[in-house]
């Protein structure tokens, strides 16, 4: 359960870490102040499988037009996507994820939008960059090195995801008994290493609590698991990097109201200090950062 006393003891616990800073930066005119602002990165999935059916463009038009809304709704980042992360959606190939994904990365760069492409294929991060975007959201482990070289190479930044497999849709099943956040810092501290020694300067961590593993099937078991990692996520701040959390449904919990899902969940994100809040819906969000920050 949530409660005060819970907060209390986990704030006691790891107080040390709850007042880290975390590294600021700048993406070209796009200046990011941690240890000021909480920023939002909202979603156009450019593939039909995704599952939320509100973030989904079918083509560039229409991608063009959401990303513009998300932005002038408050959105500071806007991240594409041209295949769906579910488990039994189509697979796409690099070649037609960038033939979705280009037609939208280059007008929108050249409007000025901050962007970011989430894939785990180098050749879809490498063109995605040369194209514009301005951050690659890595759902992958495997091609590291050659990723932090191209980004960079191209003065970008990557949000590094916590991916328990060779890529987002070949995961394996996720260690629920042990401590999540000690488990996260393992699987970060090398990348990280690794990216800053490839000239990466501008980076954040992602938990990976949007992602789908077979034992967080039951909707209790992965609510559960998301509220402990959201919670105690500040802990990460040890590594020096600001966390983007992918804000999640729950729709055994708000059933017909799932679009509220992503506003609730972003109260425990924050109570964890979450830097940057990736979400389908950024008006409603939004609304949640400014009466936190009113507390």
């Amino acid at each position: 359960m949530l409660d005060l006393a819970s907060l209390a003891r986990l704030h006691e616990t790891y107080r040390e870490a709850a007042a880290l800073p975390v590294a600021d930066f700048a993406l070209g005119p796009h200046r990011f102040d941690f240890a000021r602002q909480h920023y939002l990165m909202g979603v156009v999935n450019l593939s039909p499988d995704s599952w939320y059916r509100e973030s989904v463009a079918l083509d560039a038009e229409a991608a063009v037009r959401r990303a513009l809304v998300l932005q002038a709704q408050g959105a500071a980042i806007i991240d594409l996507g041209a295949e769906s992360s579910l488990a039994h959606a189509a697979r796409v190939d690099a070649r037609t994820q960038l033939d979705r994904l280009l037609p939208v990365v280059r007008p929108l760069a050249r409007a000025g939008v901050c962007l970011s492409v989430e894939t785990y294929e180098l050749e879809v991060a490498a063109a995605s960059l040369e194209a514009g975007a301005r951050v690659i959201n890595f759902t992958g482990t495997a091609g590291t090195e050659e990723l932090f070289r191209q980004v960079a190479s191209h003065d970008a930044g990557v949000i590094l995801c916590f991916v328990g497999g060779e890529n987002v849709r070949e995961v394996s099943e996720l260690d629920l008994e042990g401590d999540p956040i000690a488990a996260l810092q393992k699987f970060f501290l090398p990348r990280i290493e690794a990216a800053t020694a490839a000239g990466v300067s501008r980076l954040w961590i992602d938990p990976g609590l949007g992602f789908y593993y077979r034992n967080l099937e039951d909707g209790a078991t992965r609510v559960r698991h998301q509220m402990r990692v959201f919670l105690e996520s500040f802990r990460l701040r040890a590594l020096g990097w600001p966390v983007c959390q992918a804000l999640p449904h729950a729709f055994g919990c708000f059933e017909e109201e799932v679009r509220s899902a992503e506003a609730f969940f972003a109260v425990p994100a924050l109570l964890g200090q979450a830097s940057m809040l990736r979400t389908h819906e950024v008006a409603k969000v939004r609304g949640v950062l400014r009466t936190m920050a009113l507390g």
